[in-house]
């Protein structure tokens, strides 16, 4: 049996996603909470988030979430956890979503026999409670969203943790150190073969600008990203276009996840890639071993 130290541990991908836009075609707000404080388009809510923020000089993600406390109390409408999360049955997914993550689970489990892990990850700016709620919570490894802080009513009170376009990244480091907790220290050093999820093992899945932070970090590192859009939307297809032009993405195509359609066929030929790197460090790991230990 061999230590810590003498295993090869490089064997987990991770599978990032955004939420809004990547897996549903409208933010999760619009689905959910914003109906049901009598706001019917959620474009009206937004510009009111972008105007208020200017006035304060405030965060984007921050304001709208003091938005919904503000505007909820207004309707006597009690944002809780319990609520939050019941409202998720609401949400409507691009086509296919629902069963993907099972698919790409079976397609690595069936295909490769080299002990590989794969892990679905979401890293959304949207709220951790409704998508801990959703239908398809139960595929995700782990879960990274802005989060209110509840009193013993468990209502709302402030902003607990936000997760914007930059902040996104440090749950890239996250995932990769495997320090997935808000109290770990990701800033002190770890060796890269340390580390249980290297870079190279990474792929993300995002809809536009505001995913190109972690776009850069993983694609600088060695991983990898594609971006979607939804179809029929020509200014998505512009600024995806602009992406891969910019070779922020090895990949676009619209989000449409369901089997034998273009997204499924581009993340299974980035799964092969990563699959074959695990195997080649794995065999150079244990020629290591044989030889020199």
């Amino acid at each position: 049996m061999h230590s810590k130290q003498d295993r090869f541990r490089h064997n987990i991908i991770a599978l990032v996603y955004d939420f809004d836009g990547t897996l549903t075609p409208q933010p999760m707000q619009e689905y959910t909470v914003l109906p049901e404080i009598g706001i019917k388009k959620g474009r009206k809510f937004w510009d009111a988030v972008e105007k208020e923020s200017r006035r304060t000089g405030g965060e984007e993600i921050v304001t709208y979430m003091r938005l919904i406390i503000e505007m909820s109390e207004h309707k006597h409408f009690p944002v809780t956890p319990t609520v939050l999360k019941s409202l998720a049955k609401n949400i409507s997914y691009y086509p296919g979503v629902k069963t993907f993550f099972k698919r790409m689970n079976v397609y690595i489990e069936k295909e490769f026999d080299v002990g590989v892990k794969l892990r679905h990850y979401v890293i959304s700016a949207g709220l951790k409670e409704i998508i801990s709620g959703a239908s398809i919570a139960k595929y995700f490894y782990r879960i990274f969203a802005s989060e209110y802080y509840y009193d013993e009513y468990e209502r709302a009170i402030f902003p607990k943790v936000i997760v914007n376009d930059t902040l996104k990244t440090q749950f890239i480091f996250r995932i990769n150190k495997g320090k997935e907790s808000l109290h770990e220290n990701i800033n002190l050093y770890m060796p890269p073969q340390q580390r249980p999820v290297p870079f190279q093992n990474i792929l993300y899945l995002g809809d536009g600008l505001t995913d190109v932070p972690c776009m850069t970090v993983i694609k600088k590192n060695g991983g990898y990203a594609i971006a979607v859009f939804k179809p029929g939307d020509s200014k998505g297809l512009k600024t995806c276009k602009e992406l891969l032009k910019a070779k922020r993405v090895d990949f676009i195509a619209e989000a449409d996840y369901r089997s034998k359609k273009e997204l499924g066929h581009l993340v299974k030929l980035l799964l092969n890639n990563i699959v074959e790197g695990i195997r080649y460090g794995k065999e150079s790991f244990n020629q290591s071993k044989k030889y020199f230990s």
